[in-house]
C-alpha cells in the first residue's frame, strides 16, 4: 500500500490534483511537500492534527515535510471558512505566536533523521522583503480576478463584505508555494478541503512562471457524526498546549468519543495499522461497554501530543476519577481532573448543612430530592459517602483548604467554595 493509497483507506484523501502523476512521483523520489499553519493563536488546536500527522505520514513513508509558519499569511488573515473579516494581530503577537507554533510543530516531525529531516520554515522570510511594486508585478499580474471571484472562499464572503487584504491572501499562499519550490524544490502543497482554491492558485503560479508542474492534496475537514462541532467542549477549543487545555482534559476528549466516531478518527489520528484498527472495530462491535477503541484512541493521540510521562499521569486521573477514590489526590490534580466540572461559591462564615448545600450548588434540583439521594447513598464529599441529611460541613472540611467535591451518583461531580472561609 503507497502513501496515497494509506491516505485514502483512512478517509484523509478528499482532493488531489493529477493522481497518476503524483504517485509516479512519490514512488520515483523523494519528494518535499508542506502544509502551512498561520500563528492566529498562541498555539495550535486539534483541528491542525490531521495536517500534521499528514506530514509525519509522507514523512515515515520517506519523503520531506515542510512546516511553513505564517509570520507573514498571520498578518492578513485567511478568509477561508469565515463569514467575517478576522481580527488583525499586531506584528509583535503574531512574531511571538510564530515561535510558540514552531515548537509546537518540533513535537511531530524528526529533523534530526539522517536520510530526509523535515524543515520548519517562517514565510515572513521572503514575504517581508518583497516591495508592492514587486509583489504586483511578478504575483499579481499572474492572477485573474474573474477567477479569484468564482474561488468559493473569496465568493462566500461576497455578500457580507471581503476587504482587499483578506482577498489578497490567496496571492500570498500562492507565493509561498513558488517560493518554497524554488528554494527546497517543493512540489506538494497539502491543506483542509477548505484550502483547494489557494492550492490551486499555487499550483497555476509555479505553471506561469516556472512552466513545471507541481501538485496539491487536500483532506477533510473532520466533524462529527452527530453534526456537532469537532474540536469544541464546553470550556471552548481543544488546544494541544497543555497550559491552555490540560493533558487530563486532553485524553477524557479523546476517551469520550461516540462509538459512530471512533473508528473515523483512529484512521485519522493515529498511526495504528489497519489491521489493528479493524482489530477494535470488531471488538467495539461485539463489546462496545468495554470502550477498548476509545481507550486505544485517547492513549495513542495523547501520547503523540503530550508524550509517555504525562499520558501514563492523565490514564492515573482519569482511572481514579472512574473509581470515586479521590482521597489521594493533590489538589492542584484534584483542580485538573475537576476543572471542567459545575463549580460555585457559596457565602458561608461559618457552616451549612448538607442539603443546603447539595441545593445551592446545583447539584440537587430540590431539598427533598437532596435527602432522597442521600438516603440513597447517592451522595458523597470528598470522597466520602454522605450518610446522615443533618451532616454539616465547614472551613475545616474543605480539600486541600479549598472547595468540597461532591459526587451525586457514579459521574455527577460538583465544586463548592465557601467564600467566607479562612
Amino acid at each position: 500500500m503507497n502513501i496515497l493509497e494509506d491516505l485514502e483507506y483512512r478517509g484523509l484523501l478528499f482532493q488531489v490534483t493529477h493522481r497518476e502523476a503524483l504517485e509516479r512521483e512519490l514512488e520515483s523520489k523523494r519528494v518535499r511537500l508542506y502544509v502551512g499553519f498561520d500563528p492566529t493563536a498562541d498555539s495550535l488546536h486539534i483541528g491542525s492534527l490531521v495536517p500534521i500527522l499528514t506530514l509525519r505520514r509522507f514523512q515515515l513513508a520517506g519523503h520531506v515535510p515542510i512546516a511553513v509558519v505564517g509570520g507573514a499569511t498571520g498578518l492578513i488573515g485567511d478568509p477561508s471558512g469565515k463569514k467575517q473579516e478576522r481580527v488583525l494581530n499586531t506584528s509583535d503577537t503574531v512574531e511571538l505566536w510564530t515561535g510558540k507554533l514552531k515548537a509546537q510543530l518540533s513535537r511531530f516531525l524528526d529533523f534530526e533523521s539522517a536520510d530526509n529531516p523535515a524543515l520548519v520554515v517562517n514565510n515572513f522570510d521572503w514575504t517581508e522583503p518583497m516591495s508592492v511594486i514587486e509583489f504586483l508585478r511578478d504575483v499579481g499580474k499572474h492572477f485573474s480576478v474573474n477567477t479569484m471571484l468564482n474561488r468559493e472562499t473569496v465568493s462566500a464572503r461576497l455578500e457580507t463584505g471581503i476587504s482587499f487584504t483578506e482577498f489578497s491572501y490567496m496571492l500570498l499562499q500562492s507565493n509561498d508555494f513558488l517560493e518554497l519550490f524554488r528554494r527546497y524544490e517543493c512540489i506538494l502543497q497539502m491543506g483542509g478541503s477548505d484550502q483547494w482554491g489557494n492550492i490551486v492558485g499555487g499550483i497555476d503560479l509555479i505553471r506561469r512562471v516556472t512552466g513545471e508542474q507541481a501538485y496539491g492534496l487536500t483532506m477533510p475537514l473532520v466533524t462529527k457524526a452527530d453534526g456537532t462541532k469537532f474540536g469544541k467542549t464546553e470550556s471552548g477549543a481543544v488546544w494541544l498546549d497543555a497550559e491552555k487545555f490540560s493533558v487530563y482534559q486532553f485524553y477524557q476528549f479523546w476517551l469520550n468519543a461516540a462509538d459512530e466516531d471512533v473508528i473515523r478518527f483512529l484512521k485519522y489520528f493515529t498511526f495504528l495499522s489497519r489491521e489493528e484498527i479493524e482489530a477494535l472495530e470488531k471488538e467495539l462491535e461485539t463489546n462496545p461497554g468495554l470502550r477498548k477503541a476509545q481507550k486505544a484512541l485517547a492513549l495513542e493521540v495523547t501520547s503523540l501530543v503530550h508524550g509517555q510521562a504525562a499520558t501514563e499521569r492523565a490514564v492515573h486521573l482519569s482511572n481514579v476519577l472512574f473509581s470515586g477514590d479521590i482521597k489521594d489526590l493533590t489538589v492542584d490534580e484534584v483542580r485538573e481532573v475537576f476543572g471542567g466540572v459545575p463549580s460555585i461559591d457559596l457565602p458561608t462564615d461559618g457552616a451549612m448543612d448538607i442539603v443546603s448545600i447539595l441545593q445551592a450548588s446545583g447539584a440537587c434540583p430540590s431539598k427533598r430530592q437532596a435527602r432522597e439521594d442521600i438516603r440513597n447513598g447517592a451522595i458523597h464529599v470528598n470522597g466520602d459517602k454522605v450518610t446522615e441529611e443533618t451532616r454539616v460541613f465547614g472551613s475545616g472540611d474543605l480539600y486541600g483548604g479549598e472547595f468540597l467535591v461532591l459526587r451525586r451518583g457514579k459521574k455527577n461531580y460538583f465544586l463548592v467554595r465557601f467564600i467566607g472561609a479562612e
